[in-house]
C-alpha cells in the first residue's frame, strides 16, 4: 500500500536514488542561483547578451546599495511589515474566537457555519478579482495599506478558523468541564485555560500565515499602486524602466524581499513544520 523505504530498496535503487537526488536538487535551486548571480552582475552584460556568463565585474555592493539608498525599496520593505503584521495578528485573533465556538459549544446549525468556513478556501481568489477591486473603491479603501489588510484577514480567516476549530477539538474537554464546575466565566476559560494549550498552534499559524501574505504578489498588483501602499513583492516591479528592464536591480531587490520570511522560516522552524502537519495524526 505504501512505498517501500529506500533503505529497504535493492542497492542499484538505492544508488539511482542517491545520483538522481543531487540533479533534482540543483534543477529545483537553479532559478534561486540565476537570481542571485543577475543580482551582483553589471547592466551592461544585459545589454551585450551576457545572461548565463561569469558576470565580466562584481557590481554585489553598487546594486545592492542601489536597491537600498536610491530606490523606493525600503518604503516598499515598510509597506510590507505594516501589512503582514496586522494580518497575522488579526487573522489568528479572530480564528481563535472562532475555532473556540465552533469547537465548544454545540449548537445548531454549528457543522453548517464551520462548513461554509471550509468552503471559502475552495473558492478561486482569482474569480473575487473586480468585485474586491471594486468593492475597495466604493468603500475608498482601494490603493491603501488599509484595505490590503482587510482583505487578507477576511480572505485567511476561513483557512486559519479550521485549523483553529481543529486543534481545540482535540484538546481534552474535562479542563473545560472542571472549569465550569468551578463557576469560571466563559470568557476566562477561553483566556486562562484554551490560549495556553493553543500555544503550539498559533505560533505555527503565525508563521504559515506570515509567509503566505509576506509572498502575495496577486492581491498586492490588484488592489494597491504606487510605493505609498504596495508591498515589496510588487514594488520590485519599480525596476522596470520605460524602454528596458534592470533585471540586475530587479535581481537584487528578490533577494532582499526574500531574506525576511526566509529568517522566519530558520528562526521558527520547528512551528513551520508543525504547522504543515499538525492534525495530521491524532
Amino acid at each position: 500500500m505504501f512505498p517501500t523505504p529506500i533503505e529497504k530498496r535493492s542497492r542499484p535503487a538505492q544508488l539511482t536514488y542517491q545520483s538522481l537526488l543531487p540533479l533534482a536538487l540543483i534543477m529545483w535551486l537553479l532559478p534561486l542561483i540565476a537570481v542571485a548571480v543577475f543580482s551582483v552582475k553589471p547592466a551592461e552584460d544585459f545589454t551585450q547578451g551576457n545572461y548565463w556568463g561569469m558576470p565580466s565585474s562584481f557590481e554585489l555592493f553598487n546594486n545592492y546599495g542601489q536597491v537600498f539608498f536610491n530606490s523606493d525599496m525600503p518604503r516598499y520593505m515598510l509597506n510590507s511589515v505594516l501589512i503582514t503584521v496586522p494580518t497575522v495578528v488579526g487573522a489568528v485573533a479572530l480564528s481563535c474566537l472562532a475555532g473556540f465556538a465552533l469547537g465548544i459549544y454545540k449548537f445548531k446549525s454549528n457543522i453548517w457555519i464551520f462548513f461554509m468556513f471550509v468552503a471559502g478556501n475552495f473558492v478561486p481568489f482569482q474569480i473575487l478579482m473586480v468585485p474586491v477591486r471594486d468593492l475597495t473603491l466604493d468603500m475608498g479603501l482601494y490603493n491603501t495599506k488599509t484595505g490590503l489588510v482587510l482583505f487578507h484577514i477576511a480572505f485567511q480567516t476561513g483557512f486559519c478558523t479550521l485549523f483553529m476549530r481543529n486543534f481545540i477539538r482535540a484538546l481534552p474537554f474535562e479542563l473545560i468541564e472542571a472549569a465550569r464546575v468551578e463557576g469560571i466565566a466563559e470568557w476566562k476559560i477561553f483566556w486562562y485555560v484554551v490560549i495556553p494549550l493553543m500555544k503550539p498552534a498559533i505560533a505555527a499559524l503565525s508563521v504559515l500565515i506570515f509567509t503566505f501574505i509576506w509572498n502575495d504578489y496577486f492581491w498586492a498588483v490588484v488592489l494597491t499602486q504606487g510605493p505609498e501602499s504596495q508591498p515589496v513583492t510588487a514594488g520590485i516591479t519599480s525596476f522596470n524602466a520605460q524602454f528596458r528592464a534592470a533585471y540586475h536591480l530587479m535581481s537584487a531587490g528578490s533577494i532582499v524581499a526574500a531574506l525576511p520570511p526566509v529568517l522566519m522560516f530558520f528562526l521558527m522552524q520547528k512551528h513551520f513544520i508543525a504547522g504543515l502537519t499538525l492534525g495530521a495524526v491524532k
